[in-house]
């Protein structure tokens, strides 16, 4: 029995004072760490979905000191080889996926990390402690064949490669976890579960068998009829259990996908089906992932589990290790909707020549983005609703449009010009970002080294996506001069998500003759002389645009022909 298990018992526990004797000595080592904590240098980990480091850390270090994936602590090097190689710790047990808490130099040498050292991790959320690690190891590990060996190949184009390069410090952190307390959670609450609670959960109900359904995505009809066909194949009940932490970059927000997955569990036979949240980060890593999952839901007490990975590889990994997972793959077989008799069934099971309907995941997503009807036999009204309200037409979606060019090409007067278009033609708020009002509002303690040019940047690129998000138009028009920036600002907009991912990089340019010829001001002149130093242009580079949605230049065109072609951007691609 274990702690969590005993605090359950808090209230009336079975066998009276001992449990009681156990619980206080639980709660009097739990304030004696928050209390050591309090002492000790920190590690805020990062909130999912937030675009920062380690946003997959906070939820996952809370799922290990309450059993969900059987890792207590940061993995060693020496126990992180075998697991990225034979998936395996080292001393045998299978656990197929590395459990790692990444830092930098500068941490390092600021917290003065060495082996030894006790460092706290705090929830994000409220700045509580949640544990206490007792540092054994830190080493630099080999990136390129984590991604190989975990993910298949060190692909830039996999989301989970692309964020183990570019958003994973260099250094990790091996030793042993003391638990505080899980984090916090201020959504769904009554849908999250620790494993032991909900062990205990279907003990009471007396479900025997369990089948617990693994997804990132909106569920529909296919997927009840799915779920429903294997639980009575197996005289099984049904646990829908979908990820809610980090996913594949354009999926549909937690947020959304949790109301989704309430008014379809409406849909199940009564008694049939239970839902739950698992806080945990999507690495799309194919079978091993899967044999992952499946680790997981035994812990939380399914005894048969459907993935969508495979299904062969998959199917075939997991069986491989069949007796030492204790639980069974149920292979995820494509349904499609036959109309002639009103139902779903499994394709390969159609007899050929049965006409069948179905709608892609690219065709949804594109009757969500233009209106078009969505028919009943493919989803239910409530999901359909709750997916329109979260992703409206793309007339009514926000946007950023990005104006990048040298001071004084042109960029402000167009980005004035077109607000007064776009405010004239209604529809939406639009909010005009320029360069030198942000630095005023926003940027006023920054300089102009390129690291802060970069921060300046990516201020701008984090207020764009909270206005798009809400369906605004935004048009920003900082100098931004280096590509790296522009992109992380592109990134950033469109990893919002759902009616805020529309990003345009729009490129000023102007040559450098004109701005210095038609300044007025004089600043280039003070930049020639020596008075300002790092002016873009002069004695800083301007680095052009790579991928620039459209290019303009004010020295050919006139401001009315370049928000014309601007306004025309925007309607071909629905937003206008």
């Amino acid at each position: 029995m274990d702690v969590h298990q005993l605090r359950r018992y808090a209230g009336n526990p079975p066998h009276g004072g001992v449990l009681k004797d156990l619980l206080a000595r639980d709660e009097f080592i739990a304030d004696a760490l928050r209390e050591e904590a309090e002492k000790l240098p920190d590690i805020v980990l990062t909130e999912v979905p937030a675009a920062t480091v380690r946003p997959r850390a906070a939820h996952e270090w809370g799922l290990q000191p309450v059993g969900g994936v059987h890792e207590r602590g940061g993995l060693q090097q020496a126990r992180l080889l075998p697991v990225v190689d034979n998936l395996r710790l080292a001393n045998g047990v299978l656990f197929p996926m590395p459990i790692t808490l990444d830092v930098s130099q500068e941490n390092i040498n600021a917290l003065g990390i060495v082996p030894g050292a006790r460092i706290a991790l705090r929830d994000p959320r409220d700045d509580e402690s949640l544990a206490i690690l007792t540092v054994e190891d830190i080493y630099k590990p080999d990136q390129v064949k984590e991604a190989v060996q975990v993910f298949g190949a060190d692909d830039p184009a996999h989301p989970a490669v692309a964020y183990l390069r570019n958003k994973i410090h260099p250094f990790y952190i091996g030793g042993k976890l003391q638990a505080i307390q899980a984090p916090t959670h201020f959504d769904y609450v009554a849908l999250r579960y620790t494993p032991a609670e909900l062990r205990s959960h279907f003990k009471k109900l007396a479900w025997r068998k369990v089948v617990a359904f693994q997804t990132r995505n909106p569920m529909h009809r296919a997927h009840r009829e799915l779920t429903v066909r294997a639980a009575r194949q197996r005289h099984a009940n049904v646990l829908i259990h979908p990820v809610v932490g980090l996913t594949k970059p354009g999926d549909v927000d937690a947020f959304t996908r949790v109301r989704v997955y309430q008014s379809i569990m409406e849909k199940y036979p009564n008694g049939m089906g239970c839902l739950a949240l698992l806080p945990l980060a999507m690495r799309m890593a194919g079978p091993r992932e899967a044999v992952w999952h499946a680790i997981i839901r035994k812990n939380f007490g399914a005894t048969h589990f459907i993935d969508f990975y495979g299904p062969y590889d998959a199917q075939e990994l997991v069986t491989k290790y069949h007796d030492e997972l204790q639980i069974e793959m149920v292979p995820f077989q494509q349904m499609s909707y036959i109309p002639a008799t009103d139902e779903y069934q499994p394709a390969d099971e159609i007899p050929k020549g049965v006409e069948t309907l179905d709608i892609s995941g690219t065709e949804l997503r594109r009757r969500l983005k233009t209106g078009a009807p969505i028919p009943d036999w493919f989803s239910y009204d409530a999901v359909v609703k709750t997916l329109r309200e979260s992703y409206p037409p793309r007339n009514k979606q926000g946007f950023v449009l990005f104006l990048t060019g040298l001071y004084n090409s042109g960029k402000d007067i167009i980005g004035k010009a077109l607000q007064t278009a776009l405010n004239e033609q209604g529809g939406r708020s639009v909010t005009l970002l320029l360069g030198e009002t942000v630095r005023q509002e926003l940027s006023a303690e920054l300089g102009f080294s390129r690291e802060d040019r970069h921060k300046n940047t990516q201020r701008i690129a984090f207020v764009a996506a909270e206005l798009t998000r809400a369906g605004a138009g935004v048009i920003a028009a900082p100098i931004a001069p280096y590509e790296d920036s522009r992109q992380a600002a592109r990134e950033t907009v469109v990893s919002s998500g759902g009616a805020g991912g529309n990003f345009f990089l729009i490129h000023v340019s102007t040559p450098l003759e004109h701005c210095e010829k038609k300044d007025r001001k004089g600043v280039y002149a003070k930049a020639r002389r020596g008075e300002i130093k790092g002016f873009t242009g002069v004695d800083d580079p301007y680095e052009i645009p790579k991928k620039a949605d459209l290019t303009v230049d004010t020295s050919a065109q006139s401001i009315p022909e370049i928000v014309h072609s601007i306004v025309l951007l925007l309607e071909t691609n629905g937003l206008l």
